[in-house]
C-alpha cells in the first residue's frame, strides 16, 4: 500500500471518527414536533385535553398545527383567555395551516382557534417541562457491583459508537 494511499485512509477515518462522534453528541438532545390531533389535525370536535395528556412536552420541543389555511387558526393566549375563549391576552398567533411552534420555555402554555372555534374545543393547554439534566455518578463506599451508579445512556452510547466504528473499520476495507 503506497504513502499516499494510507494517507487517504487516515483523513478519511478520521473524519469518519468526527462524525459519528458528533452525531452522538447531537442525537439525544433532538427536539420532538408534536403534532396537535395527531392524524386528525387542529378541528373542532376533537379533545385536545385527551391528545395533550397523553403527551409530555419538553424545552426545545415543538407543537404543530395542521389546518385548513383561511379556516382555522391559531393564538397563544394566558389562562384568562383559554378559559373565556377571548384574544385579549393574545402573545402569539399563527395561521399559515402549517405551524411549528417553539416551546423554549417551562410554563404553561395556552392555544385557542380566533375565529369562534374555540367554544367548540378548538383550544389545547400544556405543560413544558424542562430538560432532565444529566444523571451523576454519586460517590460510595461499598464495592459491590450490584451498588454501581454509572448512567447508562452514556455506556449504551459508547457501545453504539465502538460498534459503528468496528463496522466502518472492517467492512470498509481499511486495515
Amino acid at each position: 500500500m503506497s504513502i499516499s494511499s494510507m494517507s487517504k485512509n487516515s483523513t478519511h477515518l478520521i473524519l469518519s471518527l468526527l462524525f459519528i462522534s458528533g452525531f452522538a453528541v447531537i442525537t439525544p438532545i433532538l427536539a420532538t414536533d408534536h403534532i396537535v390531533g395527531a392524524n386528525r389535525g387542529w378541528n373542532p370536535g376533537i379533545n385536545y385535553t385527551l391528545w395533550a395528556n397523553n403527551h409530555t412536552f419538553y424545552v426545545g420541543d415543538f407543537i404543530s398545527f395542521r389546518y385548513q389555511k383561511n379556516q382555522y387558526n391559531v393564538f397563544e393566549v394566558n389562562q384568562t383567555g383559554y378559559d373565556n375563549c377571548t384574544l385579549d391576552s393574545a402573545v402569539g398567533n399563527w395561521s399559515s395551516g402549517k405551524d411549528f411552534i417553539l416551546l423554549n420555555d417551562s410554563k404553561r402554555y395556552y392555544f385557542i382557534c380566533g375565529n369562534g372555534q374555540c367554544f367548540s374545543g378548538m383550544k389545547v393547554s400544556i405543560m413544558v417541562h424542562p430538560l432532565a439534566s444529566p444523571p451523576t455518578a454519586s460517590v460510595t463506599t461499598k464495592n459491590s457491583s450490584s451498588d454501581s451508579a454509572v448512567p447508562m445512556a452514556p455506556r449504551m452510547g459508547f457501545r453504539v459508537l465502538v460498534a459503528s466504528l468496528a463496522v466502518m473499520w472492517f467492512g470498509c476495507g481499511w486495515v
